[in-house]
């Protein structure tokens, strides 16, 4: 899950020439960095609060109220693994079934692992590169993320039958806390107190694969920027974070509303998120509206024949 917050963060594409650390960032750089820190310290509704205009983050609030959304957990890829994998992790015996699975799997099949790492990696890249969904920025950046990532698994511990216990039992026991395994628990908790209860498993998460040699906080702290343009409420900023020993660069669309900047993507994925939501209350409204119509009618027709089989009075 903050791989793919760190994904939300850091879009774009490549550029060669490094960036100034000492420099003075540019308003847009800054926005963009406030909402890279506020994952870094696991503050999950600091970055919600971030990423839109207050107007938007008060309606999607009520769109999760309602049962219409569930942002910003839906702007994760894979968002519809993350209860599943909630469940799973929190599950009686969890600890121990994961532990074997893991013995029977994977420790001592360092090989193999570093085989699956090289393959997925060149399999991720064939999918960005055919996926529509992304600009060619966008993919152009995330294809440079999985070469990273790929070149890492590939080196890292990940058969440590020891390190695996631990990682086990650090992400058992947080998502147990969290208390956060089905759609129901979410709905009943409401978007701020969801995003809360996520912090600490994300952080737990950031943990263990720190102690695998992946430091998201480094790449989340260590964001640098410039502006390259600017044109009335809109921006492009060029940025370079460490990723696991390697450096990233990417570019991100930044856009300006109410006086404030926010990612690009972020509004315009929100604004449709919305948008949807209205229709959605709309029909339920309708729909509401038409079955007590419907109650009503029905009701008045039953007093009508239980009228008419009456008995006349003498």
């Amino acid at each position: 899950m903050t791989l793919s917050l760190c994904g939300l963060v850091l879009l774009g594409a490549c550029k060669r020439d490094a960036i100034d650390p000492d420099k003075p960032a540019a308003e847009p750089v800054a926005a963009l960095q406030q909402i890279a820190r506020h994952v870094a310290e696991n503050d999950l509704v600091g970055y919600a609060r971030a990423s839109v205009p207050p107007a938007q983050y008060t309606r999607l609030q009520a769109a999760w109220a309602d049962g219409h959304s569930r942002w910003p957990l839906t702007d994760l890829p894979l968002d519809g693994q993350l209860l599943p994998m909630l469940a799973a992790l929190s599950a009686p015996e969890a600890p121990q079934r994961l532990q074997r699975s893991f013995d029977t799997q994977i420790a001592g099949q360092a090989t193999g692992v570093r085989q699956a790492a090289h393959s997925m990696g060149l399999f991720g890249v064939q999918y960005l590169r055919n996926q529509t969904d992304y600009s060619d920025t966008e993919r152009a950046h995330y294809s440079q993320v999985v070469d990273v990532l790929s070149r890492w698994a590939a080196a890292a511990p990940l058969t440590d039958k020891q390190r695996a216990k631990t990682t086990i039992t650090l992400l058992t026991a947080t998502a147990r806390t969290a208390g956060l395994s089905t759609d129901a628990q979410l709905q009943a908790a409401g978007m701020e107190d969801s995003l809360r209860r996520l912090g600490p498993f994300a952080k737990a998460f950031k943990t263990a694969l720190a102690s695998y040699g992946l430091s998201l906080d480094a790449a989340l702290t260590g964001v640098q920027g410039e502006l390259v343009s600017q044109q009335g409420d809109s921006a492009v900023v060029r940025i370079q974070y460490p990723l696991a020993g390697e450096q990233i660069e990417a570019q991100v669309r930044m856009a300006r509303r109410d006086g404030h900047w926010y990612l690009a993507r972020t509004l315009e994925e929100t604004d449709a998120l919305l948008a949807a939501a209205d229709e959605a209350a709309a029909a339920d409204a309708a729909k509401a509206e038409h079955d007590a119509r419907q109650a009503a009618e029905a009701e008045a027709a039953a007093q009508v024949k239980d009228g008419a089989s009456a008995p006349a009075k003498p």
